[in-house]
C-alpha cells in the first residue's frame, strides 16, 4: 500500500494508532483506488518495494511491526463486515470492499458505524430490541431513540392495567404513584418510591414527548445509544413490576 507513508509518513504515530483507527486510513486509501478486487498480500508487498525497483517507504528495521499493525487493522475491517471475500477469487486471498464499505463517504460515516456497533443487538430488550436496532442502524437516531420510549409508554400501560385515556407523564405518575400506583413497589421507602415516578415521568417527558410533537433532530448516536439504553432499563423495570404484581 505504497499511499499509506503519504498519508502517515512517522513511523511511531503509525504504530501508536488502535487497529480500527489505522482501518479507517486504510480503507480510504482503498476508496481511492480504481480496482475493485484487492489482495491484502499485495498491498503488503508494495509497501516495501517487492513491485518495483523502488526503496522500502518505511525503514527496513519496522518491517515486522508496521505489518503486525496492518495485520490487524485488515483483521478488524473483515470482522466488522467492511471488507469481504470476493466471489470468484475469495479462495486465493482476494478481497474487495463491502456495500456498507462502498457507501462510506467520509471519515464521519466511519466514526458512526464505530459508534453503532456500540448497540449490540442482543443486549437489547425484546420488545425494543428488532425496531430499535434497525432503525438506529440505518442512521435513524431520532427515529430509534422514540420508538424505544414508546415502546416504554405501552409496557407500563399494558402492565398496570391503565386505559388509554392516559398518556405521557400523565400515565408514568399514575402507573407510579408512590401511594397506590399498580407498578409500584410499596416494599420501598417513600422517597424511592417517588424517584421511580419521578425516573418515568421525566424519561417520558424528555425523550419521548418532544419526538411526539415535533421533529427533533438528533443526529448523535452516542446521545441516540444513552436515551435507547436508558429505555431498555425502564423496560426491565416494567418487567421486574409486572411480575411481581402477578405474584401478588
Amino acid at each position: 500500500m505504497y499511499e499509506l507513508p503519504r498519508t502517515i509518513p512517522d513511523v511511531q504515530m503509525l504504530l501508536a494508532l488502535a487497529p480500527e483507527d489505522l482501518a479507517a486510513t486504510m480503507l480510504f486509501l482503498l476508496k481511492k483506488r480504481t480496482e475493485a478486487k484487492f489482495h491484502t498480500g499485495n498491498l503488503q508487498r508494495e509497501l516495501w518495494g517487492h513491485f518495483t525497483s523502488g526503496q522500502p517507504q518505511y525503514p527496513r528495521q519496522h518491517e515486522n511491526e508496521i505489518n503486525l499493525a496492518m495485520a490487524e487493522a485488515w483483521a478488524w475491517l473483515q470482522v466488522q463486515g467492511l471488507i469481504v471475500w470476493d466471489m470468484e477469487n475469495g479462495q486465493y486471498g482476494w478481497l474487495q470492499l463491502s456495500r456498507r464499505a462502498r457507501g462510506m463517504e467520509s471519515e464521519a460515516d466511519f466514526r458512526s458505524f464505530k459508534v453503532a456497533n456500540l448497540l449490540p443487538k442482543e443486549i437489547l430488550h425484546a420488545k425494543i430490541a428488532d425496531p430499535v436496532w434497525r432503525a438506529f442502524m440505518r442512521g435513524e437516531f431520532d427515529v430509534a431513540a422514540f420508538q424505544a420510549m414508546k415502546a416504554v409508554e405501552v409496557s407500563v400501560r399494558a402492565a398496570a392495567g391503565l386505559g388509554d385515556n392516559l398518556i405521557g407523564v400523565k400515565l408514568m405518575r399514575e402507573a407510579f404513584a408512590p401511594e397506590a400506583g399498580p407498578l409500584t413497589d410499596m416494599n420501598a421507602e417513600g422517597g424511592e418510591r417517588v424517584g421511580r415516578m419521578e425516573l418515568f415521568a421525566g424519561a417520558i417527558a424528555s425523550y419521548k414527548n418532544p419526538h411526539s410533537h415535533r421533529d427533533v433532530n438528533l443526529d448523535s448516536p452516542s446521545e441516540a445509544i444513552e436515551i435507547i439504553l436508558l429505555a431498555n432499563h425502564l423496560l426491565r423495570i416494567v418487567d421486574a413490576r409486572a411480575k411481581a404484581r402477578t405474584a401478588g
